[in-house]
Formats: structure tokens, C-alpha cells, sequence
């Protein structure tokens, strides 16, 4: 018989110890350690049962430059916005965790995209589901294929038995914190349960070629679940998420070997399983009849992706002491330094009034280009003068009030020409950088946040 023996683990970063300590020594978080029962299998045979079909034969050492550099194959699946976010479509052998809040729609979104790849062998494993409830949603996302296969099963070693079997060319495990590996004697979902069907799962992807898609849950705090490791071994890590009372959800890139860290899918949630939006600009921007104070509209970047946002603003006198400062979508400490860019540079008094900014559709902006709108909507709101809808704004602002360039400028502009602007206002320096190009939207260089004012009001 194999010896049982128990462990402690951190639940932060999953380091292991022999006895409880109260504070980790790999990542220095306090009281995170938890006691679970392991056991070191003596039969290794079994473990590797599932490599016989992989027909690699044993590793052996290779210098670099024997190894041929040829691009790395990808599926490209019928979702534009998945290819993107993944950097161009799915790589084989890779292995992608995708997390997000219960019910965000990350079955959903992986059942639909498994059900449309029609000429690939896909295997649905479900630890969550049973064989009825996913034929319900498939049958409300209207698509059938005899490609797609569903497995109901926890036990990774009879998943690798019927992957043995079955040989598919894309695996999705929904999700990675029901498995649970005969050879770690801890209940699922447990980080020593979760450390080893990852890695039972990376070295079948790696060893084979196949690409599997590992859904995952996230914490109260917003954090994957289980051991800070899993987004280590990983090749992509996507973040999908979303407030439950928009239509609206966002794929978001964390982590990937194979791309771009800074991309971004939007989806609406419909009662046929996920759309993807193509030109989110029009969603993020508000359609209305008449101009209103406090608004201004913003051309940013995520990722390759132009967006337009709007940016709205309320400036109110304070009743209460401390003036309230209150953000959604947008950084309040970002926001605390424009006022005080305004304050200093402009002569606004913003020390003795109440500020709420929010941007609009429920998306989280980081691109420092937005600055620019914010102190527009700022000042529009605080003078109460609307600001023409058809301008758009480009610009970082630094500490001594200047407009600073910002990087891909010629996409915002063709972004907001595309969509009917008149105008875009943008730093100088960027100006200069445009050259002798012509452009149906008039680009409006300016220096200073005092000319800004001058121009708009």
C-alpha cells in the first residue's frame, strides 16, 4: 500500500510545507495555509498510461539551432473576436485558462465556438454538467455537429483513457476545478488537486499537439481560483467579464505566449448563446437627440483595436466637508491628479465640488489617451456648456498642463472619420508626426490645456 502522508499548502501562490506556518514564504501572505492529505503513488505506470498514444518517443537533449522555426499552426475558429484575443487564432498544443464571474457565459461562449468548428474532432468534458443540460444549450444555440463529442467525467485517468480512444484535435475542460487526479488523495478544487490535473493536462497538450481550453472560477475577490501557479502554466490566460445587468460582455487577455497582452473581444449575450459585436464604437457611444453638458468622446486604443468611448462627467457643489470623488470604468487616482492639473494650471476651483465620472457601456478603460476627453467632460460640466458631439479627443495631459502625444494615431483618427466625426482633437507633437496626409475630419494640435479651454468655451 502507498503511504498516505498530509501536506500544507499556501491557498496564495500554492508553496508546500511539512507543518503550518503563518506566514508563506514564497509570496509573504499571513494565515493562508491549509492541510490536505496527499499520497505518493508507488504504480507510476498507470500515471503515464495516456502517453503511449502521443508517439514521440523519449526526450532528448537538441541544440537551438537544429530546432526548424517554422510559425506555429493555428485553427481559426468562426469567432473573429476569440481569434484575436488568442493573437490570430488557436495554436496547437497550447493550453488557454479562461475565468469569469458564475453565469458571465463562459460555457456558453466555448460550447458555441466547439459546436462551429464542423472539420475538428472536439471533446466537451464536463464536471459541472450533465449530458442533458448541454444538449439543452446546444439546442438554444441552434447548431449541430457530428464532430463534437461530450464526456460527463472527473477522473482524469478515464478522461485519457477515452481520449486515447476518441484522439480529438481540441480539448475543453469545463471546468479544471472539478477534476481530480486518483494520485492526490485531496477533495476537487483543492490546490493540490488543481497543481496536478493542470499538469496532467499541460503534458498531454504539449506531448501531443492537441490545444485545450481550461475553464476556470474566480474567487470572491475577482482572482482565479486555486494556486497562483495555474496562470504559470499556462500559455494564455482570458479574463471574461461583465456586469450581469448589461447585454455586454468583454474577453480580456492577461497572459499570452502566442500575442498580444493588451486585446480585448466584446460580446452581447442573446438568447441564441454569444454574438460578436464588430464595431463596439457604436455601442459605447450614447445615441441622443438633443447636447448635454458633461460629455466628451474619446478615441483610445485596446490592444490593435481603435475604440471610440464617451466620457461622462458631473462636477456639483459639495453640501457635505470633503468633497466626494466617485469613478466607474475610469482610475480614481488618475482622476485625482487631473483635477489638480486643473486647479493649478486652469484656476478651476474643483477643491469645493463634488466629482462622478463614468464611462459608458461598463468597460474599464487603461489607455492614457482618455485623459484628454475626462478634462473636457470635466470642464463642460463644471461651466454646464455641452461640447459639439461631433468632436473626439486623443491626448494624454502631463503634470504642467501640456497635451502629450499618444501612439497610433492615425488608426484613432480613421476610426472617428469612419464614424462621421467633424473634428478630433489631439496633441501638437502628434500633429507633427501626420506629416502632409489628408483626412476628411479636421485634426484640431493643441499644446496646453489653457488653449483647450479657449477653443471649446
Amino acid at each position: 500500500m502507498s503511504k498516505t502522508k498530509s501536506a500544507f499548502f499556501c491557498q496564495s501562490c500554492g508553496y508546500e510545507s511539512a507543518k503550518w506556518l503563518g506566514k508563506c514564504p514564497g509570496c509573504n501572505t499571513w494565515n493562508s495555509f491549509v492541510e490536505e492529505v496527499i499520497v505518493k503513488g508507488s504504480d507510476k505506470k498507470l500515471k503515464d498510461d495516456w502517453r503511449d498514444f502521443s508517439g514521440l518517443g523519449k526526450q532528448k537533449t537538441i541544440s537551438i539551432n537544429d530546432i526548424s522555426s517554422a510559425e506555429e499552426k493555428r485553427i481559426l475558429t468562426n469567432d473573429a473576436e476569440l481569434n484575436r484575443v488568442l493573437g490570430g487564432g488557436i495554436v496547437m498544443g497550447s493550453i488557454v485558462l479562461v475565468a469569469g464571474e458564475p453565469g458571465i457565459g463562459k460555457s456558453t461562449l466555448f460550447l458555441q465556438n466547439g459546436l462551429q468548428l464542423k472539420e475538428i474532432v472536439t471533446l466537451y468534458i464536463s464536471g459541472e454538467e450533465s449530458e442533458q443540460q448541454i444538449k439543452m444549450r446546444a439546442d438554444r444555440i441552434g447548431v449541430s455537429n457530428d464532430n463534437f463529442y461530450i464526456l460527463t467525467e472527473t477522473n482524469t485517468q478515464t478522461i485519457f483513457q477515452e481520449i486515447k480512444k476518441l484522439k480529438p484535435q481540441l480539448v475543453i475542460v469545463d471546468s479544471i476545478q472539478t477534476l481530480q487526479t486518483p494520485f492526490v488523495e485531496s477533495g476537487p478544487g483543492s490546490i493540490s488537486q488543481i497543481r496536478e490535473t493542470a499538469g496532467e493536462l499541460q503534458r498531454f497538450a504539449k506531448e501531443t499537439g492537441t490545444p485545450v481550453f481550461l475553464i476556470g472560477h474566480i474567487t470572491k475577490d475577482g482572482a482565479i481560483a486555486g494556486p497562483k501557479i495555474l496562470e504559470h502554466m499556462v500559455d494564455t490566460v482570458l479574463q471574461f467579464e461583465g456586469d450581469q445587468h448589461y447585454a455586454y460582455r468583454i474577453l480580456r487577455t492577461l497572459k499570452n505566449r502566442f500575442g498580444s497582452t493588451s486585446e480585448l473581444g466584446i460580446y452581447e449575450m442573446t438568447g441564441m448563446g454569444m454574438r460578436a459585436v464588430s464595431n463596439p464604437s457604436e455601442i459605447l457611444i450614447t445615441q441622443k437627440e438633443e447636447q448635454l453638458s458633461g460629455i466628451a468622446i474619446a478615441a483610445t486604443m485596446e490592444g490593435m483595436r481603435p475604440l471610440l468611448i464617451e466620457g461622462q462627467a458631473l462636477v456639483t457643489q459639495s453640501v457635505y466637508g470633503t468633497p466626494q470623488r466617485t469613478v466607474s470604468g475610469f482610475d480614481l487616482r488618475r482622476l485625482q491628479l487631473l483635477l489638480a492639473v486643473l486647479e493649478k494650471r486652469g484656476g478651476f476651483h474643483f477643491g469645493v465640488k463634488d466629482v462622478f465620472i463614468n464611462i459608458a457601456g461598463g468597460i474599464k478603460v487603461e489607455d492614457p489617451s482618455i485623459d484628454l476627453a475626462i478634462v473636457c467632460a470635466l470642464l463642460s460640466s463644471y461651466e454646464d456648456v455641452p461640447i459639439n458631439q461631433h468632436y473626439c479627443f486623443a491626448g494624454e495631459v502631463g503634470l504642467s498642463g501640456e497635451i502629450r502625444a499618444v501612439n497610433r494615431i492615425e488608426q484613432r483618427i480613421a476610426e472617428a472619420e469612419k464614424l462621421g466625426f467633424e473634428k478630433i482633437i489631439l496633441s501638437k507633437y502628434n500633429a507633427k508626426s501626420l506629416g502632409k496626409l489628408k483626412h476628411d475630419i479636421e485634426v484640431v494640435p493643441l499644446s496646453k490645456v489653457e488653449e483647450l479651454y479657449q477653443y471649446l468655451f
